[in-house]
């Protein structure tokens, strides 16, 4: 049973419903998160699905790099170009390529930075290849990473985000990707800031043109087919702050660039960042059936950070959710619950919760008195 407990958080003020700050987008879907929190400053059909198109591409990359940290893989490995990936994803194809040569092995950095900067298909193809033998293996290894990040509306099939009914993601999901690439990963980060990339005597430019704007965009990935539109992950970092923006289905590249700025700008200028929990400070209590003690405190893992618009903190609503009934023993440190925050009844951020204690069996008389109250009321 999956309980919600209403909570009033900690504002120094009354908590009331208002409208989510004003912003209007010609995007079809939008996400702006703000990076360390995880809260989602403002969205749009955030959670519909959409095409991911190239953007399918972080995930590749999330795998890849998850390789690389295991230990299976190095960056001076060599990745055979298969006649699959040299026809599926090269010149001959229409889309985007690294124009790799049929026949050719080449190092997985370079296969990375294709996919990066070029979002060459045929780079994501061969690196799917080379780790998993088939695109198709490739792409249950991308959703099995994708489940353990959290990513509910997401489903892949292949390693490009070419064209297919059965692959499909969401805004909020595609943020949250890019969130984990950045956290994870920082030491390849460096690479989606990279202007331009030459191979096979062709040089192209980085395909999310913001990064040579001078507003401090140094990521993600951008993408494009004829049904879904363009669209783009993107991240900023100004001072102590970095935002990550979604914004998908325009009409242009220009109309993707320009939409996707604005998303960015207008994040880094009307909000402020507050904090309703302090690191340890109680957020709830959840029933422990049959504990020690009948219930356990729920803490966040450090402080718990929100972003509002400034000059106005009577925008939230919130529940703390959790699986009923709690068995002992519940460990100190384990994740049990989760702090759903709303803004005029839209999610803007889930954070985990986990025990601020342990909680062991009860003795037999508490066990007791806890059997009959959950025949009684039902844990209701």
């Amino acid at each position: 049973m999956r309980i919600l407990l209403a909570i009033a958080l900690f504002l120094g003020l009354a908590v009331q419903a208002s409208a989510q700050a004003e912003f209007e987008t010609k995007a079809r879907f939008a996400v702006l998160m703000d990076y360390e929190s995880g809260t989602v400053i403002f969205q749009k059909d955030a959670d519909l699905r959409l095409e991911p198109a190239s953007m399918t591409k972080l995930m590749t990359l999330a795998v890849v790099f998850n390789e690389i940290r295991a230990g299976r893989v190095s960056l001076d490995d060599e990745f055979f170009v298969s006649e699959n990936a040299w026809r599926t994803g090269g010149a001959s194809s229409g889309g985007s390529t690294m124009f790799a040569e049929l026949n050719s092995q080449i190092r997985v950095e370079d296969l990375v930075r294709s996919v990066i900067i070029q979002s060459g298909n045929d780079a994501a193809i061969v690196l799917a290849e080379g780790i998993a033998g088939s695109e198709g293996t490739f792409a249950v290894m991308m959703n099995e990473l994708a489940g353990q990040i959290g990513l509910d509306g997401s489903n892949f099939t292949n390693s490009t985000g070419l064209p297919d009914p059965n692959e499909y993601s969401t805004a909020r999901d595609l943020a949250e990707i890019g969130r984990y690439l950045i956290r994870e990963f920082p030491e390849y980060y460096h690479y989606f800031s990279e202007p331009e990339m030459e191979w096979n005597g062709i040089k192209q430019a980085n395909r999310n043109s913001l990064v040579e704007m001078g507003i401090g965009v140094d990521g993600l990935k951008t993408g494009h087919t004829e049904a879904a539109g363009y669209g783009s992950v993107t991240s900023t970092a100004q001072g102590d702050r970095r935002l990550v923006a979604v914004v998908h289905g325009l009409t242009s590249m220009r109309e993707r660039t320009e939409e996707a700025r604005k998303l960015l700008t207008w994040g880094a200028r009307a909000f402020e960042r507050f904090t309703p929990y302090a690191e340890g400070q109680v957020v709830a209590y959840a029933d422990v059936y049959g504990g020690s003690s009948p219930n356990v405190a729920l803490v966040g893992k450090g402080e718990i950070a929100l972003y509002l618009p400034r000059g106005s903190r009577q925008c939230l609503s919130a529940t703390v959710s959790y699986s009923a009934p709690l068995l002992p023993p519940v460990n100190q440190g384990a994740q049990v619950a989760e702090l759903r925050v709303f803004c005029n009844d839209q999610l803007v951020q889930s954070t985990p919760l986990f025990a601020a204690e342990t909680v062991a069996q009860g003795d037999l008389v508490r066990r007791a008195t806890d059997a009959l109250k959950q025949l009684a009321l039902g844990w209701l």
